[in-house]
């Protein structure tokens, strides 16, 4: 059973709302876990969103607030939290998650409780720079497999960590995707079945380096992997979390002077990037990726022409 809202929300923020306003926020999270399958950390960082607004419209409203209050809000009372996230300084990426949050539970209320909201629909969010994700070069890549073992104190960990690594840039993999395996996962061919976002499945070709490194820390791994057990594991054997990777990602970085753009996510990037600038094609990298829209496949279209201007600008700098 997921938990409720009460664990995100503290005891002051709970004052704020009436009865059927915890009601509905507690409903809208069960949505979205068990029908709409979103990930607990989504799910978390969502209430915690919601948190933050109902605290500032009870401060901007004075009284408690009652589901009734809460759809019937106006545009100007969005656009007076967005002006209060910018007076206290929130980033535009950070406001702009927010209110995606926010959007998120008055769709549910329009969908599942019948309580539409205009309002919403008209608020524009604030404007964000736009990034591009920056991969790590080819020979940047490999030499983080060749080094994110060595910082290990046991054999069977640094196995751990390359067989990760080689995960995520050998198949494209999130990390949280490559956590989420348990040992019955193991690619037992050419191919492996991932389980991403929204619970949404793909089938990823997976090299003889991506076997051998999960064949090597299967070996090593002192603890018992069963078909249902995690097959990525902590030092104590529970399911491992992806502070271990970052933390050794992080010394690797150090030791080889990569920037700190150098982060385990940087590897997906980098798979992507680099089958793109080998000729790869767009829609197939979109289905390798698991990205619902292409857009979001686009974007390294971008990364592959600036890497081809820096390569020519470099090639004929003038002197």
């Amino acid at each position: 059973m997921p938990p409720e809202p009460k664990d995100f929300l503290n005891n002051d923020t709970l004052a704020c709302l009436s009865d059927d306003a915890v009601k509905s926020i507690e409903g809208w999270r069960r949505y979205l876990t068990s029908e709409r399958r979103v990930s607990p950390n989504t799910v978390a960082a969502y209430s915690r969103d919601i948190g933050d607004f109902v605290s500032f419209l009870f401060s901007y409203k004075e009284h408690t607030l009652s589901l009734a209050i809460i759809s019937g809000l106006t545009v100007r009372d969005f656009r007076a939290f967005l002006a209060a996230r910018r007076s206290d300084a929130v980033s535009a990426r950070t406001t702009a998650r927010a209110l995606s949050s926010i959007r998120n539970y008055y769709r549910y209320l329009a969908r599942v409780e019948g309580i539409e909201n205009d309002a919403i629909k008209a608020v524009q969010g604030p404007k964000l720079p736009h990034r591009v994700p920056r991969p790590l070069t080819e020979e940047g890549a490999l030499s983080v497999l060749e080094t994110i073992g060595d910082f290990a104190l046991d054999d069977w960990v640094a196995a751990r960590d390359i067989a990760i690594i080689t995960l995520l840039y050998g198949c494209g993999l999130r990390i949280g995707e490559a956590l989420a395996l348990n040992a019955s996962d193991k690619p037992k061919g050419e191919s492996m079945r991932v389980i991403g976002k929204r619970n949404k499945e793909r089938i990823v070709p997976v090299l003889p380096l991506v076997h051998s490194a999960i064949d090597t820390y299967m070996k090593l791994c002192p603890h018992h992997l069963g078909p249902n057990d995690a097959l990525f594991r902590g030092i104590r054997g529970g399911r491992l979390g992806p502070r271990a990777i970052q933390a050794s990602m992080q010394k690797v970085r150090i030791s080889l002077g990569l920037p700190d753009s150098a982060t385990p996510h940087a590897l997906r990037h980098s798979f992507a990037t680099h089958l793109l600038s080998r000729g790869g094609d767009l829609r197939t990298i979109q289905e390798l990726l698991g990205h619902a829209d292409l857009k979001a496949t686009q974007i390294y279209t971008e990364v592959d022409s600036a890497h081809l201007k820096d390569v020519y600008d470099k090639a004929f700098r003038r002197t």
